[in-house]
């Protein structure tokens, strides 16, 4: 269990995301949850929409869908999303779109943005914010770029990269919550989870 929460805040904690980073972070800190991925259209969802409030839109869609299938959990909604120069980079498409998008990043600070929802009793009770870190890459070569892309770890990940695992290679700083580029910020989980069993 969780110390820093009551353990009757943890009853039927669902999680709706099937990220294996959100998965591994929820397990660091004790919890015991269910997995119920959301299906989220996150492309279709995305048009016309100002890109720092974005994920937390798609959090609050994620985490509504599955609320309203187990009205009796308590459920957490995620996104993170990669901004630069205004533009989002979602998931990779490509391999060549992956090295795009670090050579777009390579020597430049961008931002991470994840959404955060939380609801209970069918979605009757809601609690939401983002959070927002800054990153700075350091000057890459081509040689690294294409090294990084070829090991493929970026793949299923925003902004074509991973910080916990060879993309630490790529960061020069971090400046905010380390766990927000990973994909959940710990800080503002626990703030919201506290905050919507008072």
């Amino acid at each position: 269990m969780n110390p820093f929460l009551p353990e009757a805040y943890q009853s039927d904690l669902i999680l709706a995301s099937k990220s294996p980073r959100r998965i591994d972070i929820l397990r660091q800190l004790g919890f015991e949850f269910k997995i119920e991925p959301a299906g989220v259209a996150e492309q279709e969802n995305g048009l016309d929409r100002d890109p720092y409030e974005l994920p937390g839109i798609l959090a609050g869609l994620k985490a509504a869908r599955i609320a309203k299938k187990y009205p009796q959990a308590t459920v957490i909604g995620a996104d993170t999303v990669v901004i630069v120069d205004n533009r989002v980079l979602n998931k990779p498409r490509s391999d060549a779109e992956a090295a795009e998008f670090i050579r777009l990043l390579s020597g430049r600070t961008h931002t991470v943005v994840t959404g955060l929802a939380v609801l209970r009793e069918g979605g009757s009770k809601t609690v939401s914010d983002r959070a927002d870190s800054m990153v700075r890459f350091r000057s890459l070569t081509d040689l690294e770029i294409q090294g990084y892309v070829s090991s493929g770890e970026g793949r299923d990940k925003a902004g074509a990269y991973g910080i916990q695992g060879l993309g630490a290679g790529l960061v020069q700083s971090v400046e905010g919550c380390y766990f927000n580029v990973v994909g959940l910020p710990v800080a503002l989980l626990l703030y919201l989870l506290n905050k919507i069993f008072r």
